[in-house]
């Protein structure tokens, strides 16, 4: 515990949150649920954008006995079903009068070969074309609520690999890590594009490495690796502290001169030479809009 506690020290902050709207997906679980339960004990409305409505109902009854906020709702999505994640947008565009802060936080990671319902490849289906489609949907009202924030959960696995512009859905060879891989590096260059895209709007856009944190996002992974994720415990986070850099980047005063930026452990942080390059993120925006049948310039 004294290793964990040098390692990761606790962010503090005392913004309150009455009277805003939060959609987090994956709030069920993980580092979403701890994020929901700090954002709501704030006073804000929260939206969990779930697929299992069986586990979120139960997050749900926790974060409200724990906080005492009775305005934590659940609403149905599923991030590898496009007709899902438009219903979703249709339903709060319909049923909201704002969303302040829009959390991109749910994932999937190194999993077995699979295809969204779309037939993308999994991983990039979820991680970046779910949270990309959902937020271009969402935009209007999140600039109708401006000033607001969208944060993109990335991870520190974007430098792992590049960006196969060309083989996006990893349909000529698979390897679990590059495509997870992929994935995150496409989270940091979307929030990148976004943010020079939101210029002027009063919406600012952030992504972020949470931390290599104990969570069920390992289940994929072959057992030896589980073993040593436990073994090693000491030197990962735990939810609580995984969720930090997540609430920072939503509730901190004064990060909007930075938008667009990447963090780690409740700062600014370096990210990878190519999730820094304009020109592939406007060519991964392009790709993803072609992918989704969209026009977002």
């Amino acid at each position: 515990m004294y290793c964990r506690s040098i390692c990761f020290q606790r962010w503090s902050c005392e913004e309150r949150l009455d009277g805003q709207t939060v959609i987090i997906t994956g709030a069920n679980t993980g580092i979403g649920k701890e994020t929901a339960r700090d954002l709501a004990a704030r006073g804000a409305r929260i939206i969990m954008a779930c697929r299992d409505l069986e586990r979120a109902e139960e997050a749900r009854l926790d974060i409200l006995e724990d906080t005492g906020n009775e305005n934590v709702v659940i609403r149905k999505l599923d991030l590898s079903d496009s007709r899902s994640i438009r219903a979703f947008a249709e339903l709060i565009n319909k049923e909201e009068k704002k969303v302040n802060i829009l959390i991109n936080n749910a994932g999937i990671m190194m999993c077995p070969y699979s295809k969204t319902a779309d037939g993308y490849e999994m991983q990039f289906g979820v991680n970046h074309l779910g949270h990309f489609l959902l937020t271009y949907l969402l935009l209007d009202l999140i600039k109708w609520s401006a000033p607001a924030r969208i944060v993109v959960v990335a991870s520190v696995a974007h430098t792992w690999t590049g960006i196969q512009l060309e083989d996006l859905n990893s349909e000529s060879s698979y390897d679990t890590m590059k495509a997870y891989g992929q994935s995150k590096l496409a989270n940091v260059l979307f929030a990148r594009a976004l943010a020079k895209k939101l210029e002027g709007t009063g919406v600012s856009v952030f992504s972020l490495h949470p931390g290599v944190v104990q969570s069920d996002l390992w289940r994929h992974q072959h057992q030896c690796i589980q073993v040593a994720v436990k073994i090693f415990r000491i030197f990962t986070k735990t939810t609580v502290e995984g969720a930090q850099t997540t609430i920072f980047c939503a509730v901190q005063p004064g990060l909007e001169s930075q938008s667009g930026g990447y963090f780690s452990d409740c700062a600014p942080a370096r990210c990878s030479r190519t999730a820094s390059d304009d020109d592939v993120a406007q060519k991964l925006w392009d790709r993803s809009c072609n992918m989704l049948g969209i026009t977002w310039q």
